[in-house]
């Protein structure tokens, strides 16, 4: 542990090569560590927290002006959590499983062992830095491997603050974070790590896919996309239009599971655009001028990612989409306001890209095979959300659709449950997190299978007699 390291440099890659070779090195000592030294660490790291809030809040602040609430609710009580539950549950989520014989090997014993993969790698992306940079730590640290974490350039107040934590907790064979940018990724990419975990876009998430398969590592892949939103005739309005929009515009839309479009039934169509319009106000500001003032708001990270976003908005507009409300920007200020819009191209941007900012496109439904058609005509997404007080609509909706998680009348509180796996499928992601799940995604599960004197096997081996192909005979037709 260095207490005067440089955390705004770079790493060379003659580093990252020295302290992977320490880590795999160190690995089996961690290996051996049971629940009580890896709890000893994680209650560290949870003091670590509680100790240093008001800084965590100053830098996510000076990365992209994230409000205190946010903070507290998005960064930190979601890993508070993990880190609670973990302890609570790791001794039992470390002792192995045992599992019944079928008829054939009814003299057999058999367990599943979870030990860790060994020298780990993530990689975390600007969005929510501390939680999704903490929160597999825990996982990591709970399955017993050392790690080496990456993360990410865009938020660098946040990034040397997680430098700090690292270096001030753990020595840097055990525990060891590479401030840098693509190159200090490449870098890392191209050492043997026997497990990735990465969460980013989608386009990303296939170069780190390619470069864990020079290796064969393992890979956690926490990706994103087009997450729907549906609101049904039989839904509360009201409710649904306030879960949506916090939804959507908490983070400055810069969410992986925020809503990236809603249909909403034509039958309330004209009412939900009255309650999303006030839930807007509500929440930001009834003008433009009280929006752009709101301290309740974040900003978007980079001018290019608000230039993304412009662009975007007025090539819909172009094409004869319409602004229900918002649709203002400052780029000096990287400020977007929180935009609701209408009649949007299916080809345009904004439908066929994740958003990933504080634009909604707001999709009026006749049917609900017509609503289907919109969602499953894309990539299958990271979440789907369904507003309706009808039973048969919801389970209607979630036979006929796939998404790595669903919401019920509710948005985003599927991340923060731990006791609920947290991913996606295919172009969404690959892997689950969280709480149990979590600690098994950087867990091997091995195969342990003993027997005592009695092997009933020996009567079926070489040399094939009689007796032994009646018995091969008599197991493969009725065992």
């Amino acid at each position: 542990m260095d207490a005067v390291k440089d955390f705004t440099r770079d790493t060379t890659k003659e580093e990252i090569q020295h302290i992977f070779q320490q880590q795999l090195a160190f690995a089996p000592d961690v290996r051996k560590t049971g629940h009580r030294e890896r709890r000893k660490k994680l209650k560290s790291l949870l003091n670590w927290i509680y100790a240093n809030r008001e800084r965590i809040h100053q830098a996510l602040a000076a990365d992209f002006r994230k409000p205190i609430a946010e903070v507290d609710l998005t960064e930190i009580f979601v890993v508070t959590s993990e880190l609670k539950h973990t302890v609570r549950h790791l001794r039992g989520w470390m002792h192995p499983d045992t599992v019944a014989p079928n008829l054939a090997l009814l003299t057999t014993r058999s367990k599943v062992h979870f030990e860790p993969k060994g020298t780990v790698l993530i990689i975390s992306p600007w969005n929510y830095p501390f939680n999704l940079t903490v929160s597999p730590l825990v996982s990591a640290i709970a399955a017993g491997n050392t790690v080496m974490i990456k993360p990410s350039e865009l938020s660098p107040h946040t990034s040397r603050l997680l430098g700090e934590m690292v270096s001030e907790l753990f020595d840097e064979k055990e525990v060891a974070l590479f401030q840098g940018g693509v190159d200090v990724s490449t870098a890392l990419l191209e050492q043997p790590f026997h497990h990735i975990f990465f969460t980013g876009s989608p386009r990303v998430g296939k170069i780190v896919m390619e470069a864990a398969s020079k290796n064969l590592s393992g890979v956690t892949l926490e990706l994103g996309g087009k997450s729907p939103a549906i609101v049904d005739k039989k839904a509360n309005l009201s409710d649904a239009a306030q879960k949506l929009v916090w939804g959507k515009f908490s983070n400055c839309g810069q969410t992986c599971i925020a809503p990236d479009y809603i249909l909403v039934d034509s039958a309330v169509a004209d009412s939900f655009r009255v309650e999303i319009k006030k839930a807007v106000e509500s929440a930001y500001g009834n003008t433009p001028e009280m929006r752009v003032s709101n301290p309740d708001y974040a900003r978007i990270i980079t001018q290019r990612h608000h230039k993304r976003l412009v662009d975007m908005l007025s090539e819909a507009e172009s094409a004869g989409a319409k602004v229900l409300i918002g649709g203002s920007s400052d780029s000096s200020d990287q400020y977007f306001e929180p935009t609701i819009v209408e009649n949007v191209p299916q080809d345009s941007r904004l439908m066929t890209e994740e958003i990933f900012g504080p634009i909604l496109p707001l999709i009026v439904y006749s049917t609900a095979e017509e609503a289907l058609k919109i969602i499953n005509t894309r990539e299958k997404p990271l979440a789907l959300y369904i507003f309706s007080r009808n039973r048969k609509f919801v389970s209607g909706m979630l036979k006929d659709t796939t998404a790595g998680g669903t919401g019920v009348n509710e948005v985003l509180l599927q991340f923060a449950h731990p006791n609920l796996p947290f991913g996606g499928i295919n172009n969404s992601g690959l892997g689950n997190s969280h709480g149990f799940y979590g600690f098994r995604a950087f867990s091997h599960e091995r195969a342990v299978l003993r027997h005592n004197a009695l092997s009933p096997m020996k009567l079926m081996m070489p040399p094939y007699t009689k007796r032994a192909k009646w018995l091969s005979r008599f197991i493969s037709r009725y065992l």
